[in-house]
């Protein structure tokens, strides 16, 4: 090799290692960015996956073969122009009606922030999806078609988001364009959702805490959703991605004290592991270091955490971290069970109650009605507990927002407050204090099929651990 071709492969070679370390640095920055998890919501073809469609497209966060599979749909349905609702609208169904059925999750970022985004679904037959979409979201879109204004869907989505612990909204007032813009079209209708909030807060203050901030968009044309737009000049407040981007990231009831539900017990039973006892799960709330004193609910046991693994040893870890957590102490801890943080000496406890009945509130997801009396099994965590429905105390009326004493039935998509009676403990928070702990499924015992979802009542109440 000659002195001209060594110093070539030198160059390169340092070329080579500078991009490596160019794109390792790239992906630090990326990893360490806030992540925003947001929903949209409202009624039917008040524009929802447009929007998002409008946000995918305008931030550049989707492919080339992505748009001309668009384009190319909408030039064969005679679309005037492309359709960005096919960007969300995966289902072959969904593209030949025209509405959302199922949970659509897309992800995009910006210099400044991660996103996840669920296009939920609008039509009142597939309410129960948006339940589930919106159980871990940060923030809600509630989109209003400005020629119709507030509408019932309108009404019960806001209220679930509310109930499901979502503290900040952005209401869209979408479709500007078709009413010439008009401000008093926008006034009004902001006028209505604050008069609407405001009276559903004093009859199940669900919407206590909630802010809410309102745009007048076209998320078709995009004005006021990734940029400023010249028609509203009477709209002096951020576009919606301003909103996106600058918005307090802020889990919704998170807890100071550690959780983790126990998913999965590792053990290898292998010559080169043999004692080896890892109990893997999810933090739900709180950090967790090696050291620290834990107690495994139900049962009461109590220990120390011996060693935290993820991808490895590590000194401490939080929620939302999986990690395996090996104790100091053999002592009976399987899946379902819950461990948690001891409270030190001191400090405000923030125990976990431990209980064979509760009140919740559910979201009827069947085209069965619930009855009093009826047998079913409640997933909580991932534990797994036969339960009865012992009492309906209460239904909620959308379009009143009165409640129903003692109803005789919950049908589809019916909220209403029930009693449970367990057939063993539960060790679990109120929903408002911890969403992963305080939450629970209901399942039919027979065919296994999801019921309902249900948040428990009520604030801290047990004694310090």
């Amino acid at each position: 090799m000659t002195t001209i071709q060594r110093a070539a492969s030198t160059s390169a070679s340092d070329d080579d290692r500078d991009a490596i370390a160019a794109r390792a640095a790239q992906r630090e920055r990326y990893l360490a960015m806030d992540l925003l998890r947001f929903i949209t919501c409202g009624s039917v073809d008040d524009g929802k996956s447009t929007l998002i469609g409008r946000l995918l497209c305008d931030t550049k966060s989707i492919h080339q073969d992505q748009w001309e599979a668009v384009h190319r749909t909408s030039l064969q349905r005679g679309d005037a122009r492309v359709d960005l609702a096919l960007l969300t609208d995966g289902l072959r169904a969904e593209r030949e009606q025209g509405i959302t059925i199922d949970v659509a999750h897309r992800y995009f970022s910006t210099p400044r922030r991660k996103f996840i985004l669920a296009d939920t679904p609008g039509h009142v037959q597939y309410t129960r999806n948006m339940v589930t979409g919106a159980s871990n979201a940060e923030l809600a879109l509630i989109l209003v078609d400005a020629r119709q204004g507030i509408l019932e869907q309108t009404r019960r989505h806001a209220y679930l988001v509310a109930l499901l612990g979502i503290r900040r909204l952005v209401l869209c007032v979408n479709k500007m364009d078709l009413v010439g813009w008009d401000e008093s079209a926008f006034r009004r209708i902001v006028g209505s959702f604050e008069e609407f909030t405001g009276k559903a807060g004093r009859a199940g203050s669900v919407f206590e805490g909630v802010r809410t901030v309102a745009i007048p968009m076209s998320a078709l044309l995009g004005d006021n959703v990734v940029l400023r737009s010249d028609a509203a000049p009477w709209y002096s407040g951020p576009p919606l991605l301003e909103v996106l981007e600058t918005v307090p990231v802020d889990a919704a009831g998170a807890l100071p004290a550690a959780r983790l539900f126990v998913q999965w017990v590792i053990r290898p039973h292998s010559d080169a592991h043999h004692d080896h006892r890892g109990y893997a799960g999810r933090v739900a709330a709180g950090t967790f270091a090696v050291g620290q004193e834990v107690v495994a609910l139900p049962g009461g046991q109590r220990s120390r955490i011996a060693r935290i693994e993820l991808d490895g040893p590590i000194d401490s870890c939080r929620a939302p971290q999986s990690v395996a957590l090996h104790l100091a102490d053999d002592i009976d801890l399987g899946r379902g069970d819950l461990l948690v943080a001891a409270a030190a000496e001191g400090a405000e406890a923030h125990p976990p109650r431990v209980v064979r009945s509760l009140d919740a509130t559910l979201v009827w997801m069947h085209e069965s009605p619930l009855l009093p009396g009826r047998r079913v099994v409640v997933k909580h965590g991932a534990r797994y507990v036969k339960a009865i429905i012992a009492a309906l105390h209460h239904r909620l009326d959308v379009h009143t927002l009165e409640f129903e004493p003692a109803p005789r039935r919950l049908e589809l998509n019916d909220i209403g407050r029930v009693g449970l009676s367990l057939s063993a403990a539960i060790a679990c928070d109120a929903y408002a204090d911890c969403r992963e702990t305080g939450s629970f499924i209901v399942i039919d015992e027979a065919t296994n099929a999801t019921l309902a979802g249900g948040m428990i009542e009520g604030r801290h109440g047990g004694k310090a651990l």
